[in-house]
């Protein structure tokens, strides 16, 4: 399923937390798997003894038996952990939703153009994963922690490279363990764990400026003009959600009761609506004509946090692709353009 996000060292969250004023414009890189394919580039090097390493996942188990050079990736999120280690991919996921013109994100362009390596080539995976256009760069790792790969792309895939695939379901990968498990491929491990705790450290930051959200109830639903009749949820799994109760919110008791034990989104009837109580209601929408259009809604309307002025849709498309999908390049955005609306709407 479909989600719908020069010096050498890595790219740090202070340096990518300066640049977000610059991100939106941003729009570098290789647009087709049938431009010259990017020379591998890295700004690091892997641990001692770092190699073979055998990494568990949903579909299997890979076997990574040197570092790896040419790095491939799917998902929305494997190309920013990957560069977050110093790492550029020769080819990555095109971002349709919330991109640039480049089909990438701003926040990846920045890093990429710091690395003073050349951009990666990007290929749509609208249709699946692009099992040529990936094999035509030649690549001898292809991540997917975070992605919707099926056993038959897997299988496919794995013949071209080592695949390194979710580790429970597709989707629901948070950025902590995609990024943990892109450094255990990368031969990155200790590399990893600076990243994480930097981002932590951020994190905590952010929480500790914001004490307003700390218990909070949260829901994190989908609402469409084009369809009234249903309230979509997404669960505490969904990456848009778990980076939300990083910062201190909690779920609301309806989320539970509208989602299925292993599934990252469920829904109910509108007519429901006046039953779904939290302390705040987040959502992202096309336009901003869809705001009002909920808020009129005789039913949708009467969601407790809409009715009382205690929600938010996100309308920019980047913002809500770096709330979608955090790593540690998206999450200075996340802090500096979304969590300020969000408290916004808990304070109603």
């Amino acid at each position: 399923m479909k989600r719908t996000l020069a010096a050498p060292i890595p790219i740090q969250v202070a340096t990518a937390t300066l640049l977000v004023a610059a991100l939106t414009g941003c729009s570098t890189g290789s647009t087709s798997a049938s431009e010259p394919a990017a020379e591998p580039s890295a700004t690091t090097t892997a641990d001692p003894d770092a190699f073979p390493v055998t990494i568990e996942h949903a579909l299997g188990a890979t076997t990574i038996e040197s570092e790896p050079t040419r790095v491939a990736t799917l998902g929305w999120t494997d190309q920013d952990h990957a560069l977050a280690l110093g790492v550029v991919p020769i080819g990555a996921t095109k971002i349709t939703w919330g991109g640039n013109e480049a089909g990438s994100t701003g926040w990846f362009d920045v890093a990429v153009e710091e690395s003073g390596a050349a951009a990666p080539v990007r290929y749509d995976d609208a249709d699946g994963a692009p099992i040529d256009e990936i094999a035509e760069l030649a690549p001898d790792l292809i991540l997917a922690t975070n992605s919707g790969i099926t056993e038959a792309e897997y299988a496919k895939l794995s013949k071209i490279a080592p695949v390194v695939a979710y580790p429970e379901a597709p989707w629901t990968t948070d950025w902590q363990t995609s990024l943990e498990m892109v450094g255990e491929a990368l031969g990155r491990t200790a590399l990893a764990e600076e990243v994480e705790a930097d981002t932590e450290a951020t994190i905590e930051e952010a929480a500790a400026a914001h004490p307003e959200l700390d218990g909070a109830e949260l829901i994190y639903g989908y609402l469409t003009p084009t369809d009234l009749s249903t309230i979509g949820m997404y669960a505490p799994e969904d990456p848009r959600v778990s980076i939300l109760r990083d910062f201190g919110m909690v779920d609301a008791p309806a989320v539970a009761e509208a989602i299925e034990p292993g599934e990252f989104y469920g829904s109910v009837s509108a007519e429901k609506a006046a039953d779904l109580d939290s302390d705040v209601f987040l959502t992202w929408v096309d336009s901003a004509d869809s705001v009002e259009t909920i808020e009129d809604d005789k039913l949708l309307g009467q969601i407790p946090a809409i009715a009382e002025g205690h929600w938010y849709a996100e309308t920019d498309k980047a913002t809500a692709m770096a709330s979608t999908n955090p790593t540690p390049l998206s999450i200075p955005v996340i802090v500096s353009d979304f969590l300020p609306r969000v408290v916004e709407a808990v304070e109603g």
